[in-house]
């Protein structure tokens, strides 16, 4: 082959690789705009081929939230997400497990531009409606219960999620969704409390500076009208917005810090007293009344009374306990069981009182008492028998020591008004009579008998004293033992109810007072 057949070739495979370069650029080209379907005609498109050019990959990524700039410093602002729930069903407060349950429609709203076909459709002025395919194709912010125990949303064949989409690029999410969620409550006023109930909703995967959680300004949270609570009286409601930090020591977020935007909502649920009055208060208080019958009941008799105060007590523990199933081992005081050991100190003081008065019935000797009154009567009752014979003894030898110091000061007295003849000054006379020859008086001293000194100068004379002056009679009464327990009994028959009053005023006036 020569040289020019050799050139000739090369030009027609120059030729032949040219036009297949151009033939496949076309190609290429023309399945570029195929992979990235036009908006021109979309006039004429259904709502499910509008979707599906509108959230093309080539036009949307779901994984971008949307974009927003200032129109003064074009920074890139954070997408604001409006919240608002409505309650269907909230279920009485589980007070051993700390938790409720709640039914609520959760509808979350943002703006969209890039969904927006206001422009390139505008016959369509209605929104358009889907469910969940709809939604797995938008970009949708991840929004969590910060103190739920679990949650799921409703549904029976489809899971009840509602996706609209409006001409302007408005994207409104509603889900009916179910949630157990934790109520911290304080047991200290049981059953008078009132619980406080927090639901608070939190952006997991945004912090502040991509996306802000805000409630909608009308009526951000709803309550089903037919909503009844058995148990509790929700008194009133408020929402809040605030700011959540997360940093190394606040894993919250996991491995993500900054400030997170958080929405919650506070139901202030007060206890209905009713059930607690008429099945633990007004039964205990007729207990305890029962408990003051014993008082009617002779001192002596044993076997009612004991049986009586046994099974008031035994009875108001058992009532007690019931109440006390329902609610958590907790270390503080709560009110109930203040009114618990108030009770308790009443029925078993009726038992301490007739074990006092059974033992002083039961007594041999009578007691003296220098007045009939409460102070005498129970110090004498509770003096042990040797303290009342060594109080007597020192009395009676104080007497004696007494008489013996006054009689030998006026023999004293006497000698000294004796003049040298044996005969009395005359200024005497009108106090005392002399009497010469007289029997020397003894008395006893103490415990032994002893003869007082004998004043006596030449003639003994005693001084006489008025004939005319009798003893004092003693103050001292005695009363039996039987007639000191009756006493007792009759003074608690009005004491016991007196102070269960003064206890009920303090305990009522502390609970709805303070």
């Amino acid at each position: 082959m020569d040289h020019q057949s050799l050139r000739q070739i090369l030009w027609i495979m120059l030729i032949f690789s040219c036009s297949l370069q151009a033939s496949f650029g076309a190609t290429n080209t023309t399945e570029e705009n195929e992979d990235c379907p036009s908006l021109s005609n979309a006039e004429n498109l259904q709502q499910t081929q509008l979707i599906q050019r509108l959230t093309h990959v080539c036009r949307y990524d779901r994984l971008e939230r949307p974009i927003e700039y200032d129109p003064v410093t074009a920074a890139r602002l954070p997408t604001v997400v409006k919240t608002r729930i409505y309650v269907y069903f909230l279920q009485n407060l589980n007070s051993d497990l700390l938790q409720f349950k709640m039914h609520a429609l959760l509808q979350l709203s943002f703006q969209d531009k890039r969904l927006a076909y206001k422009l390139i459709q505008a016959q369509r002025t209605d929104p358009i409606l889907g469910q969940k395919h709809l939604s797995e194709r938008l970009w949708l912010p991840h929004i969590f219960f910060a103190n739920e125990r679990d949650s799921s949303i409703l549904g029976t064949d489809e899971k009840d999620v509602l996706t609209s989409l409006a001409p302007d690029g408005n994207v409104i999410i509603s889900t009916r969704m179910e949630a157990t969620l934790y109520c911290w409550m304080d047991f200290k006023k049981f059953p008078f409390d009132q619980q406080f109930c927090y639901t608070v909703l939190e952006s997991w995967m945004y912090n502040t500076s991509d996306l802000v959680l805000e409630w909608e300004k009308s009526n951000p949270i709803s309550f089903d009208p037919e909503m009844r609570l058995t148990e509790y009286n929700m008194a009133q409601y408020w929402h809040n917005e605030t700011l959540v930090m997360a940093d190394d020591r606040n894993l919250r977020h996991g491995a993500f810090v900054g400030n997170y935007s958080s929405l919650s909502f506070t139901v202030n649920l007060k206890r209905e007293i009713g059930f607690y009055l008429l099945d633990y208060y007004l039964p205990s208080m007729m207990i305890v009344a029962i408990s003051w019958v014993s008082f009617w009941l002779q001192a002596d008799a044993s076997p009612p009374r004991i049986m009586l105060g046994t099974s008031t007590m035994l009875s108001f523990i058992t009532l007690s306990s019931t109440q006390s199933k329902t609610l958590p081992k907790v270390s503080y005081i709560k009110v109930s069981e203040i009114w618990f050991l108030g009770c308790t100190f009443f029925i078993f003081g009726s038992m301490v009182e007739f074990a006092f008065v059974n033992t002083i019935w039961r007594r041999k000797e009578n007691i003296e008492l220098k007045k009939v009154n409460s102070k005498y009567i129970i110090k004498s009752t509770l003096t042990p028998r040797p303290a009342r014979r060594q109080i007597g003894g020192s009395l009676s030898n104080d007497s004696r020591a007494r008489s013996c110091s006054s009689l030998d000061n006026i023999v004293s007295s006497t000698e000294s008004v004796r003049n040298g003849n044996g005969t009395v000054n005359q200024g005497f006379n009108n106090y005392l009579t002399v009497h010469p020859n007289l029997p020397i008086i003894k008395t006893e001293c103490a415990d032994t008998v002893s003869i007082c000194s004998e004043r006596t100068t030449g003639n003994d004379h005693i001084v006489d004293m008025d004939k005319d002056k009798k003893d004092t009679p003693p103050t001292f009464t005695t009363m039996t033992p039987q007639e000191i327990a009756m006493w007792i009994d009759r003074r608690s028959r009005f004491l016991f109810p007196a102070m269960f009053l003064a206890f009920n005023a303090l305990y009522w006036t502390f609970v709805y007072v303070l």
